[in-house]
């Protein structure tokens, strides 16, 4: 499977969350994103997302000061 970078950096909340969304409904099943956020927001609104779409997120991490998830999409 493949992975999708998503850089959401200097994005202000909501549009880290819904370009994420947008994003998880084109990529195959079982694929990853990577997805880079410097909101802060995101801490929240990237992990209620995840439990809304029934994907899963693999790896949070911080990098200074940005965000990494690493998100897996759900088998159909």
């Amino acid at each position: 499977m493949g992975e999708t970078l998503l850089n959401l950096r200097g994005l202000k909340c909501p549009l880290p969350a819904l370009k994420l969304r947008k994003e998880l409904t084109r990529i195959a099943a079982g694929a990853e994103i990577v997805a880079e956020c410097t909101d802060p927001l995101a801490a929240i609104d990237i992990p209620n997302l995840i439990r809304q779409t029934g994907d899963t997120i693999v790896e949070t991490r911080r990098e200074a000061d940005i965000l990494v998830f690493r998100i897996r999409k759900a088998g159909d």
